[in-house]
């Protein structure tokens, strides 16, 4: 097996210092060192590449292709990269309630121009996960009448219509950003630099989850943490988890029981009260019956 990788100066003098012990004395043109490490034989040239050669050559070289990643150049890069999509006018998208057993699904779309990601930042604006609901409250209408936005909410019934062997979750949450990214776009027309959605799918497949519907956005930029990258992301991720909270308080008003949110124990001990209050097919309106929640809520009643 042979793996090429590609280093910077810094791993290449990290590279020198670890394999001093094992270099081997044959001098070869425009080759830094070679070296044996057990079954791979390890060869570093001038111009950077570096060839792995051996039975167990993609294990050393994944070693040096995580250092890469941690290298002091790598992070800068990556700062200056989080920075561009940070500093531009942008359209973001984000979605909550995919992880909660009870309430629904909502995805917002938002369009923040440059000029207000300052009035944006005395807020406090970021991933609704990290901030409280109380803020949340409090917030989310300010920015609502500040920025563009468009919104769409999936009732727990909706959902478990949809789901099925061939739609899944994460099919859904695509056509629902692709919903919202589109209406925005086309009704609002903002002058963007990005278009940007936290990553939950690779590009590919994303695309591949939206063959079936009628108008595509393209043009997406995918990031991981986005919504710590981009105020456009921020702003969805906050307008969405207010509209959640909104939902959800309706939810718990309408059959008088304070459901909690999530999917942990304390759901399936509520999700018992309501199967014995309102029957079973109460979780159909109310619960994503596809979660583990419901084999754990059905199989603990008694009948």
């Amino acid at each position: 097996m042979n793996v090429v990788i590609k280093v910077n100066d810094e791993i290449k003098e990290k590279m020198i210092e670890y394999y001093k012990d094992k270099m081997r004395d044959k001098v070869i043109p425009y080759v830094v060192f070679q070296a044996q490490e057990e079954d791979t034989v390890i060869t570093l040239y001038e111009s950077g590449k570096c060839m792995f050669q051996g039975t167990s050559a993609d294990v050393d070289a994944a070693m040096w292709g995580t250092a890469l990643e941690n290298t002091k150049q790598r992070q800068e890069e990556k700062k200056k990269e989080d920075e561009k999509y940070f500093n531009a006018s942008a359209v973001g998208s984000d979605e909550v309630g995919t992880g909660d057993y009870f309430g629904p699904i909502v995805v917002t779309a938002c369009f923040v121009p440059k000029e207000d990601i300052e009035f944006l930042k005395s807020l406090g604006v970021g991933d609704s996960k990290k901030i409280e609901d109380d803020k949340i409250l409090k917030i989310a209408p300010q920015i609502a009448k500040r920025v563009k936005y468009k919104s769409v909410i999936l009732t727990n019934k909706e959902y478990n219509e949809k789901y099925n062997k061939d739609v899944n979750m994460n099919k859904i949450k695509a056509i629902m950003h692709n919903k919202v990214l589109y209406q925005l776009i086309q009704e609002e027309k903002p002058k963007f630099n990005y278009i940007i959605v936290d990553e939950f799918a690779r590009e590919a497949r994303y695309y591949e989850y939206l063959s079936d519907q009628p108008a595509i956005q393209k043009g997406i930029t995918f990031l991981t943490k986005a919504e710590d990258k981009n105020l456009a992301v921020g702003c969805a991720s906050i307008i969405s988890r207010y509209l959640f909270l909104k939902e959800f308080d309706k939810m718990c008003d309408s059959i008088h029981i304070p459901l909690p949110k999530g999917a942990g124990k304390d759901v399936d001990e509520i999700g018992e009260e309501v199967v014995e209050k309102f029957g079973e097919e109460k979780l159909q309106e109310i619960a994503k019956v596809n979660f583990k929640n419901t084999d754990r809520i059905l199989h603990t009643m008694i009948y």
